[in-house]
């Protein structure tokens, strides 16, 4: 394998090209690896043989960059994983109804590749899951194809750091945290994935990299739920928990800044958590810190519901029968990514109290299919502009987009709710809009 790095022959499979497999396919073209992607989404794999990219802040130039020079293809025939050295598998690891672990495209992708295996390759999981989860349940089920980990083929654990939309840190900057389940392994972990990242931090095991990987999301969790109980107790009190929050940070050590809003989104914050909530029970542990962080987060889309009936209620009009749009679908700023959005959310509870919804994103144009909002399929964003909303009682802004000018929602819109801090105080002031904080 040494020799194929150096020649940089290394052929490298990625299996998952969503906002975690797509950058890694890019990266490790970069450097001149020829990489193979994997996808069960025929849409996927399409965009990336005809060089287009399907996720907004990754540019379609660099992948067809690297289509042209052969580099890369996307196919969905799980038999060419027989052709690379390495697997990086990048699925989702969602929660089920009962808010426990689901495996199934972890485990559905194993099965997929164990009888395609090849002496000395690399199988890397990049999702996030429980502790333990590459020895109890990766090397048993690739070990059925035939083979032993740390023998025939290598397993390691290490876990995805992206950040959509963060253009400070590049994924080849972000340090590399990898363990391995025998010593070779991780040796062979660290030779591929050195090839992309800038540092690559070696662990005792992937047990450690596993937890690592939960507790980095768990503190982000943890400090959110209680920025957002702190915003609901200083609204109580008339206080300005964005102005407190700016006092706090000023000190130079001992504090961090979080932000409060309408719920948590993306696919680590909100769900991570509860994949260590639910091993800690298997050893009679109740973590108690981390499901408090998450149902405060969780209630946050009531608070806000709450906020808006209260502020119609003011203007003398109900929700039932109002037109209600929520600014900003995507999770986070400046991305296209709505993967467990509250703003989901705060439309089913719209919904369900009889307003008429609609929702304005210049970045998602029209709502994709989703696993657990599949009636707001082909709904379209609502055009940012005084025609757009002419007919709109109230907006209820929820994600804080760059390119928006959300203070010209006060010349538009008779009643706001703003749950991101966007409106200076100078603007709602001289607006004849009725805005509440949330």
């Amino acid at each position: 394998m040494s020799e194929k790095l150096n020649a940089g022959d290394v052929v490298i499979g990625i299996v998952g090209l969503g906002y975690v497999g797509l950058p890694l396919l890019i990266g490790f073209a970069s450097k001149g690896c020829r990489v193979v992607g994997f996808d069960v989404d025929p849409s996927k794999v399409e965009g990336i043989n005809e060089g287009r990219s399907y996720i907004d802040h990754i540019s379609s130039d660099s992948i067809a960059e690297h289509r042209n020079a052969g580099r890369v293809e996307a196919t969905n025939d799980f038999s060419k994983i027989a052709e690379v050295d390495a697997v990086l598998i990048c699925v989702p690891t969602p929660l089920d109804e009962h808010f426990e672990p689901d495996l199934k495209y972890v485990t559905t992708t194993l099965e997929s590749i164990r009888h395609y295996l090849q002496k000395g390759q690399l199988i890397s999981l990049e999702s996030t899951t429980y502790p333990r989860t590459t020895k109890d349940v990766m090397v048993p089920i690739l070990e059925e194809g035939g083979g032993s980990a740390g023998v025939d083929f290598h397993v390691v654990y290490s876990p995805e750091r992206e950040d959509p939309g963060n253009k400070q840190f590049t994924a080849a900057q972000i340090p590399k945290l990898i363990g391995g389940v025998t010593p070779s392994c991780l040796d062979r972990g660290v030779a591929i994935y050195e090839i992309l990242f800038e540092k690559v931090i070696p662990v005792s095991a992937p047990e450690v990299a596993e937890f690592a990987k939960l507790l980095e999301n768990i503190y982000r969790a943890v400090n959110i739920g209680l920025v957002n109980e702190m915003k609901v107790v200083a609204q109580c009190m008339d206080v300005d928990i964005w102005e407190v929050i700016d006092a706090a940070a000023t000190k130079p050590f001992g504090f961090t800044a979080f932000y409060p809003g309408p719920g948590l989104g993306g696919h680590c914050i909100p769900i991570d958590p509860f994949y260590l909530t639910w091993k800690a029970r298997e050893y009679g542990i109740h973590t108690r810190f981390i499901e408090l962080a998450g149902e405060i987060n969780r209630g946050m889309p009531d608070y806000v519901i709450d906020r808006t009936m209260r502020a119609l209620n003011q203007a003398g009009r109900a929700v039932n029968g109002s037109k209600i749009c929520v600014v900003g679908l995507a999770y986070k700023p400046n991305v296209d990514d709505m993967r467990e959005s509250p703003s989901f959310d705060l439309l089913d509870k719209l919904v369900e109290l009889g307003a008429e919804v609609s929702y304005s994103d210049p970045y998602i144009p029209c709502i994709t299919p989703t696993r657990e909002h599949a009636d707001y399929t082909g709904m379209k964003s609502v055009e940012w502009s005084a025609t757009g909303f002419k007919d709109v009682d109230c907006a209820i802004i929820a994600t804080r987009h760059d390119n928006v000018d959300l203070e010209e929602i006060l010349d538009w819109v008779p009643v706001v709710v703003d749950t991101r801090n966007a409106l200076s105080r100078e603007a709602v002031k001289a607006s004849t809009s009725l805005v509440a904080k949330a």
